[in-house]
């Protein structure tokens, strides 16, 4: 059976018969394996510019099945992901369904909760959204658009990069399919990526924490959040933490990420009593709110959490995209912005290039690979924030000097979370900006302090005549 745009033995949209065309011709089909996030929004950017999409997903419609257990890990999407959204007009329906975090508030084990602001004015916000919920409304919008074929339990069994031939197993049989453009986008475990990755000359690791993820839920309480709606809540425990994020029926979906062997991990947890015990220790404060807490903690599975990194993103007619390319550790809640900004990219990047596959997958690899390895690197350092350095009283001393230095100095010194969440400024330019942004003001105390210790000095030798 075979499928597709160009299916059948007649010419394809660009004249060429078996996928032989030159590599600048114009891609006019685009099958994009992988119906998640990422997917879905290219389908709805790619279809407006004329291009017949075909999405193959492995998993039957999540829109029918309904969510894994432990699997609906919240999103905190922000301006990028924003940005991305409103491409399709999809922006004001994803926060209509959002909840905005304006700042961490931070549990000890005991003692009073701590806050930090994000934003130096305490006004801006991430915002927490279903990442399920949010699938549904893309796949709903591709679905929509003129020229996009959804097609589920379609696993990928085999690629030509090429050519643009697909092989997928189905419950039907096999199915052949073929595109001017095959676009990766099923995750950190892509199919697509091993279909070219054993290729010469393609670099790829994949470095796995030893921490793991596991979600566990707090229920409204008569009718109302059991914590402040408009925070992100965190237990910040050294080299572990718990985080959680609220959710429109006023629960919270807490996350919990551990070691996964060894002392205070999930191994070590195996009866409910060992678990009650833990959490009575470790967090007291939210024991009395998390009644299913022993059910949740013994049936939920543990996600692994695995930074991928790869080169080259292209080859032939295939491209990789999102966490195929360079799946993230999700502690700056980068990982969709991240993605969806690859799907900007590469729309503008056929667009500029008037839709030639060759130029266009290059322009988008140039661009890109800098900013995800610029973030893959952030994300990682901003565990140990989150889970240590948010305790700390130097750390909260910089974070009350960089806000009053955003304040005093609108629009010349921003932060890097204000930068990284913020705004759309490239990610690979943030570094370099903290930098020049920390010479010039340690210049300009420099130049206060010697001002200042001359006048001192004028002072004294004045009164010492």
């Amino acid at each position: 059976m075979t499928v597709g745009p160009t299916a059948g033995p007649t010419a394809g949209p660009t004249g060429a018969t078996g996928g032989t065309a030159a590599d600048d011709a114009a891609v006019r089909s685009v099958a994009i394996v992988g119906a998640g996030l990422s997917g879905c929004l290219l389908a709805a950017l790619l279809a407006a510019r004329g291009l017949a999409v075909d999405v193959y997903e492995r998993r039957p419609d999540p829109r029918i099945t309904g969510e894994e257990r432990g699997r609906s890990i919240n999103l905190a999407i922000s301006a990028r992901g924003l940005d991305a959204l409103s491409r399709i007009g999809l922006a004001d329906q994803a926060l209509a369904t959002a909840l905005p975090m304006r700042g961490r508030t931070l549990h000890p084990r005991s003692g009073e909760l701590g806050y930090q602001s994000y934003s130096a004015d305490g006004t801006r916000a991430i915002n927490s959204i279903s990442r399920s919920g949010l699938n549904a409304a893309l796949l709903d919008c591709a679905e929509q658009a003129p020229g996009v074929r959804l097609h589920f339990e379609h696993r990928l069994t085999g690629v030509d990069a090429p050519s643009g031939r697909l092989t997928l197993a189905t419950p039907a049989g096999q199915v052949d399919a073929e595109a001017d453009l095959v676009v990766g986008s099923d995750g950190a475990y892509s199919a697509v990526r091993r279909a070219i990755q054993f290729s010469d000359g393609f670099d790829f690791s994949q470095d796995y924490l030893p921490v793991g993820y596991k979600e566990l839920t707090i229920p409204a309480r008569n009718g109302n959040f059991a914590l402040d709606p408009q925070s992100l809540h965190i237990w910040p425990r050294g080299g572990s933490m718990m985080i959680a994020l609220p959710n429109t029926d006023r629960s919270f979906t807490c996350t919990l990420f551990w070691p996964k062997v060894g002392e205070g991990s999930f191994a070590a947890l195996q009866t409910p009593q060992q678990i009650t015990d833990y959490f009575d220790r470790e967090y007291p404060d939210a024991v009395p709110l998390m009644p299913t807490l022993v059910d949740d903690f013994q049936y939920n599975p543990v996600g692994s959490l695995v930074t991928v990194r790869c080169r080259p993103w292209v080859k032939g007619r295939v491209a990789l995209l999102g966490d195929a390319a360079h799946a993230i550790v999700p502690f700056f809640g980068q990982g969709a912005n991240c993605s969806f900004e690859d799907c900007v990219e590469l729309d503008a990047a056929l667009a500029e290039s008037g839709l030639r596959r060759e130029p266009a997958l290059q322009r988008y690899q140039a661009r890109r690979k800098p900013n995800t390895d610029a973030i893959a690197a952030l994300a990682l350092e901003n565990f140990v924030e989150m889970s240590d350095k948010v305790n700390s009283k130097v750390f909260q001393w910089q974070t009350r000097t960089r806000h009053l230095l955003e304040r005093a100095l609108s629009g010349r010194y921003v932060s890097r979370y204000e930068l990284v969440s913020f705004t759309t400024t490239p990610y690979a330019d943030i570094e370099p900006r903290i930098r020049r942004q920390d010479l010039a003001v340690g210049a300009a105390a420099a130049v206060a302090t010697a001002a200042v210790a001359g006048a001192v000095k004028a002072v004294l030798t004045k009164r010492d005549r």
